[in-house]
């Protein structure tokens, strides 16, 4: 059969790489034609349009790069339409995949896959009317959306387990390493390490890294802090945030720095997640340039009390949060001094990660979505 998947950033194609791997052993006769990133290129198949052309976010930079947007989706949308998939899937990035649902359902009879649901539980609720239009079946990976599709909204829906438990247990099964092994090989000293996650875009990182360096600088003489170098991010382009607190960048192997970190600030998103799978204790962070502006925004349009995967998952803090106006390098040195070794909420953030764990359920959550879709396409 053939299949036609969407991930706009880097956490949908290595979501949607797997996917596309259990879709392969599922049905041998599998093609595939894609948006996304290196990693669903390295599946087979053809990309038509690599994600980092449309990986923005926030009002200005969308602005500015609408031009482009507009094309990706119109080629999109033609590229479905002349091909004819047996199903299209689309793995988070709503903006632009919920545009593509409805050309596709309006023009076609081609079955559309929802794997890694919109978090509209967190804002932007109208667009379930859009979801019950013109998906077919959601495939979600928060054990709490159930509630919120299902029970609420009457919106089928099937939990499958969450990938970033397969990939942080294929992680640690096959790729061992050692702390001195990783050090050599990244030119770092044999400091303890503070690793920083300050996100995949360029406004999250502008926004992010300068303040966590800032927070960083009491610990300079004790601790080395390594950044997590995002896709398509050189190293020059962040050593333009250097300040007092020196440090290394390491690309494409996030989780060897987080499995060799002390503690880490990292900014919401999957990573939170995967962080607290590898068991390393965190500050979730996340600055906007316009700090009143955005927490006014937060107050009104989120409808969730916490922003980080592994809060929201515990239904409770196991991870503080610093978000808007509240991340200043005064609260950012706070939290890191707690949950570092000695740290009075170190343990008891380890002790709610076994929970979170304990919620997401069994791994295996790309395999059981793909046999659950190639079987719904058999049945027609």
């Amino acid at each position: 059969m053939k299949y036609y998947l969407i991930a706009g950033e880097a956490s949908g194609d290595l979501h949607a790489s797997r996917l596309m791997h259990e879709l392969r052993k599922a049905d041998q006769e599998a093609q595939f034609r894609f948006i996304g990133g290196d990693l669903m290129r390295e599946q087979g198949g053809t990309l038509l349009c690599h994600y980092s052309r449309l990986a923005y976010m926030g009002v200005v930079p969308v602005v500015l790069h609408l031009g482009t947007i507009l094309k990706a989706l119109r080629l999109a949308e033609r590229d479905i339409r002349e091909w004819q998939p047996h199903a299209l899937i689309l793995v988070d990035y709503p903006g632009f995949n919920l545009k593509v649902a409805k050309y596709v359902r309006q023009r076609t009879a081609v079955p559309i896959f929802y794997y890694i649901a919109p978090k509209l539980w967190a804002w932007k609720e109208y667009r379930i009317r859009y979801i019950k239009r013109d998906i077919s079946r959601v495939y979600s990976i928060l054990p709490f959306e159930v509630d919120f599709f299902e029970r609420k909204h009457h919106c089928p829906i099937d939990y499958v387990g969450n990938p970033s438990l397969d990939e942080v247990n294929e992680y640690l099964l096959r790729h061992p390493s050692s702390p001195s092994e990783f050090r050599l090989r990244n030119q770092l000293s044999p400091k303890p390490i503070v690793a920083l996650l300050p996100g995949s875009r360029r406004q999250e990182i502008r926004d992010n890294l300068p303040l966590m360096l800032r927070a960083l600088e009491p610990y300079a003489n004790d601790y080395q802090a390594v950044v997590a170098g995002a896709p398509g991010f050189e190293e020059q382009q962040y050593q333009r945030y250097r300040a007092s607190t020196p440090f290394r960048v390491v690309h494409g192997q996030t989780y060897q720095l987080l499995q060799h970190a002390e503690a880490a600030l990292v900014t919401s998103g999957t990573a939170t997640l995967e962080t607290a799978l590898l068991g390393v204790p965190q500050v979730v962070c996340y600055n906007m340039r316009a700090g009143w502006l955005a927490n006014l925004g937060r107050r009104l349009i989120l409808k969730v009390p916490y922003i980080s995967l592994v809060n929201l998952i515990a239904q409770r803090e196991v991870v503080p949060e610093l978000v808007a106006a509240r991340m200043t390098v005064s609260r950012l040195r706070q939290c890191l001094a707690s949950i570092l070794p000695g740290g009075r909420g170190r343990q008891q953030m380890l002790e709610g990660y076994r929970q979170v764990r304990e919620r997401l359920g069994e791994p295996g959550a790309p395999e059981k979505a793909a046999l659950l879709m190639t079987a719904r396409l058999r049945e027609g």
